[in-house]
């Protein structure tokens, strides 16, 4: 099984992309908030983290491999946790996946069925099915730092589960904490540890209250 891919950027379409690797080249299908995060950087190397999956009819005897991309290991483990509810599946599960990870988790973290329920292919019925099978395996995707936003402050995702875990122990609402560390991760300033980080996050904090 093929779990990670890393070549050129040659191409990138709507629903794929391709991959080159020495005299090869290889199509990868990608979910629409993957393609966002790979405009700009044709001709670069990328890794990807990766599902093996047969697309077809094994009854006519008709069976394609496909490969499906992502930028992360957790971007991954999220998108086999969507197709784990029932009637999502794989194909259902790339046209859906239009809204970074992070979006989607808290939707279902939140019980947010009208967010849900305005993905491609994905109905009142269907929100309320994924919420109920996925609300308490999603908190941890909903902290994560997208591809742009991790660069720039140079954080480790551990960093910010742990920074988050102080927060709420601190006394601060799951969706106060993760409003906290956005704005601190957004200000483009390198966080090294959790105390870096949470004197940020407090420091803007101050700020605002005394403004």
């Amino acid at each position: 099984m093929i779990t990670k891919i890393t070549g050129q950027l040659a191409a990138l379409r709507d629903n794929t992309l391709t991959l080159g690797i020495d005299a090869f080249e290889h199509e990868v299908l990608i979910p629409e908030f993957t393609r966002r995060q790979l405009q700009g950087e044709l001709n670069q190397t990328i890794s990807l983290h990766t599902i093996e999956y047969l697309e077809g009819n094994p009854m006519q005897g008709r069976m394609t491999p496909r490969l499906i991309g992502f930028l992360s290991e957790a971007e991954r483990e999220f998108f086999e946790l969507f197709c784990e509810v029932d009637g999502v599946g794989v194909k259902k599960a790339l046209r859906a996946m239009v809204r970074p990870v992070k979006e989607v988790a808290t939707a279902i973290e939140e019980k947010d069925a009208k967010t849900l329920s305005s993905l491609p292919g994905i109905g009142p019925a269907m929100s309320e099915r994924i919420i109920a099978k996925l609300r308490r395996k999603v908190p941890k995707f909903a902290l994560m730092v997208d591809r742009r936003q991790q660069r720039e402050a140079e954080v480790e995702p551990d960093v910010i589960s742990e920074t988050f875990q102080l927060l709420r122990g601190l006394g601060h609402s799951e969706s106060d904490a993760r409003r906290l560390l956005d704005a601190a991760l957004g200000s483009k300033k390198k966080f090294k540890d959790v105390q870096s980080l949470i004197e940020a996050i407090y420091q803007q904090k101050r700020m605002k209250d005394e403004g």
